[in-house]
């Protein structure tokens, strides 16, 4: 998902996608503590995707005050 589809979210969307991107980042941990994944830098892909949603999401609700 790049910054202008997450543009185009609402805040709703915004919250839902947020609640995945830590889900899925938690998946992620837990596999890499059992046995190594083979491409950790998902993981560090994961937060920065967090990271964007939660900016947007910022960015929105300071819009609407």
């Amino acid at each position: 998902m790049n910054n202008q589809e997450i543009k185009a979210l609402s805040a709703d969307q915004l919250k839902e996608q947020i609640v995945q991107e830590k889900e899925r980042l938690l998946r992620l941990k837990f596999a890499h503590a059992v046995s190594p994944i083979e491409n950790p830098i998902r993981i560090r892909a994961a937060r920065k995707q967090i990271a964007r949603l939660m900016t947007e999401l910022t960015a929105k609700s300071s819009q609407q005050q």
